[in-house]
């Protein structure tokens, strides 16, 4: 699976432009202004997974905003959803802003390009605002009739899988980069490796985890020029946001995302043909054992040429 993503700021709805077949509605049923927004896609290899200021950056996966530990106890069906969710998700302030932020992403990250996910929600002036959510990766293309885990299990790998889906996407700028994503299960063709050929770093944790606390983390590459060229482009969230770029000083981290030091540190090799980390160190700092194999590797194009 070749995925290339690339984060926008000028979207009102989820359009990922892949090759559209059949769809499936999943909740309330499509309006006019729906169906007028899905006729906007395309076929094509890159998909607007972002298009909201700050859209998954900073705060925007904290439990704060949508419980996703909790999202997981249900099917991701607007019928299914708890109360809690429901109300996150049609807040109309900007708690809801980031709760349908977090959603959308979910569903970019879990369900497959022919699936969806709509609602609608009121604003604060009383106007009606319809929200249409299309599947890209389909992690957990199940979800919507079976839950992601309950209060005893976990299905920690898919939960995994879309937590490190997640983590890649996260941008502390909110602008438009485009990226490549690469683990086990999404290889690379050659043209997408010598397109992105700059390693930034790994994305890894499990935000949906009902059995231990959710966690999210992050390493950078140690690859001459890799750091450089994630900040030239405004990727922080693998390195760290300089606060003062003069003369970083002071790093700081993607919200709850903890930055654990080099991938090379912490990651057992990568491979040799996408060159994504095979797996990395749960929580380095608790043990220099525990290993996590759903991690999601991002990739930058290189600078241009002097």
């Amino acid at each position: 699976m070749e995925t290339v993503m690339e984060l926008c700021c000028t979207r009102l709805a989820a359009l990922l432009v892949v090759p559209l077949v059949t769809t499936a509605c999943i909740g309330a049923e499509l309006d006019e202004e729906s169906e007028a927004l899905l006729a906007e896609a395309e076929s094509a290899i890159e998909s607007n997974n972002g298009y909201l200021p700050n859209a998954l950056s900073l705060n925007a996966l904290s439990l704060n905003a949508l419980s996703l530990n909790a999202l997981s106890l249900n099917a991701l069906s607007l019928n299914a959803l708890s109360l809690n969710a429901l109300s996150a998700i049609k807040n109309p302030g900007a708690n809801g802003t980031a709760s349908r932020e977090v959603l959308r992403y979910v569903v970019s990250c879990a369900l497959r390009p022919d699936q969806m996910f709509s609602f609608s929600w009121t604003d604060s002036a009383g106007v009606v605002r319809q929200e249409v959510y299309r599947g890209d990766l389909g992690y957990a293309h199940w979800w919507p009739t079976t839950p992601l885990g309950t209060a005893y299990s976990d299905n920690t790998y898919v939960q995994s899988q879309i937590t490190a889906c997640l983590a890649a996407r996260m941008n502390w700028y909110g602008i438009s980069v485009s990226i490549s994503l690469r683990n086990n299960e999404m290889t690379s063709t050659p043209a997408e490796r010598a397109a992105y050929p700059v390693r930034e770093g790994a994305f890894w944790g499990n935000l949906f985890a009902t059995t231990e606390a959710p966690f999210l983390r992050a390493c950078y590459s140690s690859d001459p020029g890799s750091i450089a060229r994630a900040r030239q482009v405004q990727r922080d969230c693998a390195a760290g946001h300089l606060v003062d770029p003069v003369n970083g000083t002071t790093v700081q981290q993607c919200g709850s995302m903890v930055i654990v030091g080099s991938c090379e540190s912490v990651c057992n090799g990568s491979d040799s043909t996408s060159g994504f980390y095979r797996g990395c160190l749960k929580n380095p700092s608790v043990s220099p054992w525990e290993r996590w194999d759903q991690v999601m590797t991002t990739f930058l194009t290189p600078a241009p040429s002097p």
